[in-house]
């Protein structure tokens, strides 16, 4: 039986592959959390209608250059001459050198020749995909965003509580292991971390040190939720090269979706991309799996005020990025502040509002502290605790 999926994306979707064509969907979002599913799930309410469909993966050994692609597409128009329209998946289409110029330019030639077909196309490297479309495809194409799962997802498609989440993450293809933590974690780091680094990571950017971005990635892991200067990272990791090195590679493991820096808000851009990052991961699950690999499951993680805080403001983190990342054509606007040993977690420009969020998990009342001073210095700045002494974790979590 086929996982649900994000059901809120399903719907509007279908409604776009019902539209005579317009434009070029894409569905763009980290590996593993449901962007194939969701396409076989909308070919399969488009079955009664009268459309031929078409559905292929770049994601084979071997499938290389634009021929392939022009083939996929060259069947859809057969299909589409004879049913009237095609629609068209094309899975992992970023794997292909030059998929956007051909793209392109078979597009165009169908609207030129007046023919329906409804191209698809997925990826998991949301960054790759983004970049190529704005080069090639601008004013072409529609994209559909899915991030990592959320928590009242998980919950009601594998009964999550709100405790299991912030430890396992939202990778639903994850979630049936969870109640065998050494099988979940080899499944997260075999299937996940690693398939996501050679598969897609690797394609962004020349990366001429890969030992030392798997380095920097268990490191982001490991410091999630705390600040760290590029030059305390080079004192963590063995031949570390330079501070533009780290920064650079930081940068493509955020296009992955896989973890970032946030920069400090300070009302200036200058001054953000000067400071020192908060390592932030985009799913906790990649915590959790390194926590097991190294001998704490979720009970001693839990038992643990420290670690159990990290993982709880990680978890916050990594939600605040989904909701961003679902309601933004660019890179989600999330900063942290810190200054004379006072800090907020979390920093969210909105338009003309500004919020402060400080994440508390332990027994008492929250530490105002960091809030009174973020707000000293900018007044407009709508404060929140989340947590102990403010809305409740699991209220907030499964707010929409």
């Amino acid at each position: 039986m086929p996982l649900q999926i994000q059901r809120a994306a399903l719907a509007p979707f279908v409604a776009r592959l019902r539209e005579p064509r317009r434009f070029l969907q894409v569905l763009a979002g980290p590996r593993q959390v449901g962007k194939t599913t969701l396409a076989q799930q909308a070919l399969a309410q488009l079955a009664d209608d009268r459309l031929a469909r078409h559905s292929a993966s770049a994601d084979s050994p071997g499938l290389q250059g634009a021929s392939w692609l022009a083939a996929q597409w060259e069947t859809a128009r057969a299909l589409a001459a004879q049913a009237g329209a095609c629609v068209l998946v094309l899975d992992e289409v970023q794997k292909l050198p030059g998929w956007t110029e051909e793209v392109k330019r078979l597009w165009d030639e169908d609207s030129a020749a007046g023919r329906d077909v409804r191209a698809v196309v997925l990826g998991s490297a949301p960054l790759l995909i983004a970049r190529g479309l704005t080069e090639s495809m601008a004013g072409r194409f529609e994209i559909t965003r899915l991030g990592h799962w959320r928590f009242t997802e998980m919950r009601e498609a594998f009964d999550f509580t709100l405790e299991q989440y912030i430890f396992h993450g939202g990778y639903p293809g994850a979630a049936p292991l969870v109640h065998d933590e050494q099988r979940w974690a080899a499944y997260v780091r075999d299937a996940l971390i690693e398939t996501a680094i050679s598969k897609d990571v690797l394609l962004m950017a020349p990366i001429h040190k890969p030992a030392l971005l798997r380095r920097l990635f268990d490191l982001a892991c490991r410091y999630s939720g705390q600040m760290l200067s590029y030059q305390k990272m080079m004192g963590q990791l063995a031949e570390a090269g330079n501070t533009t090195t780290l920064a650079h590679y930081l940068q493509v493991l955020e296009g992955a979706g896989m973890v970032c820096g946030l920069q400090k808000y300070a009302g200036q851009a200058l001054r953000q991309r000067a400071s020192s990052p908060k390592l932030q991961v985009c799913n906790t699950a990649l915590m959790g799996a390194l926590a097991v690999a190294e001998g704490y499951g979720f009970a001693q993680v839990r038992a643990s005020a420290d670690l159990w805080g990290r993982m709880v403001e990680s978890a916050v983190g990594a939600e605040l990025l989904a909701r961003r990342l679902a309601h933004s054509s660019t890179q989600p606007a999330l900063y942290y502040w810190h200054e004379a040993g006072r800090e907020v977690d979390y920093v969210l420009p909105d338009g003309q509002a500004l919020f402060a969020l400080a994440v508390e998990s332990g027994r008492q009342r929250g530490n105002v502290s960091g809030l009174d001073a973020f707000r000293a210095r900018y007044p407009q700045a709508r404060p929140l605790i989340v947590g102990t002494g403010g809305l409740p974790l699991h209220d907030w979590f499964a707010r929409p």
